[in-house]
């Protein structure tokens, strides 16, 4: 019962935090990274059509996106998509757009409050089980020694992913100032 609990406990945060994962690979940092254009979507033909389904996306160095369009006809709708989905990249030709200081300080806010949504989750999911457990403790499913005893696990289990989060946060923060 309680260690159902504890598992689902575990399992959901593991989907929070890798959904801050794919959320951190939508924000453009110093690297380039298909992610940060793959999901965008182009009106193609009426049709709102991902990126990836247009043309193929690759990274011919450490800095560039390079998109490559199926039919040469997208290329002013993909052009259009990726300024429209205002990710700080400017469509070119050639070369690579460098980000500002000022930008880099801005998308640090931008991951930290994504960081904090995510803490948000997996508190509300501590909470979540807490009450849980505590229904089965005054259903007498569980003693109130065994409740105390989970309640500090799904605590410890709360703070160890927080403490990921925060490592996450980091190393995302790093990448970002990175010149």
């Amino acid at each position: 019962m309680a260690t159902d609990e504890l598992a689902e406990l575990r399992a959901n945060m593991d989907k929070a935090i890798a959904f801050l994962q794919s959320e951190y690979l939508s924000i453009r940092t110093g690297r380039a990274h298909p992610g940060l254009v793959s999901d965008i979507k182009v009106d193609y033909y009426g049709n709102p059509t991902p990126i990836k389904q247009l043309a193929n996306v690759t990274i011919p160095e450490s800095r560039s996106i390079q998109v490559a369009p199926f039919d040469k006809g997208t290329l002013k709708a993909i052009e259009k998509a990726i300024l429209a989905a205002n990710i700080g990249m400017t469509p070119q030709s050639d070369g690579t757009p460098e980000l500002t200081k000022a930008r880099r300080v801005e998308l640090t806010k931008l991951l930290a409050r994504k960081a904090e949504e995510s803490k948000v989750v997996i508190r509300n999911y501590r909470r979540d089980t807490i009450e849980t457990l505590k229904k089965q403790e005054k259903a007498s499913e569980i003693t109130e020694d065994d409740l105390k005893k989970f309640t500090k696990d799904v605590q410890d289990i709360t703070d160890k992913y927080i403490k990921k989060i925060d490592e996450v946060y980091k190393i995302k923060e790093k990448e970002v100032l990175e010149d």
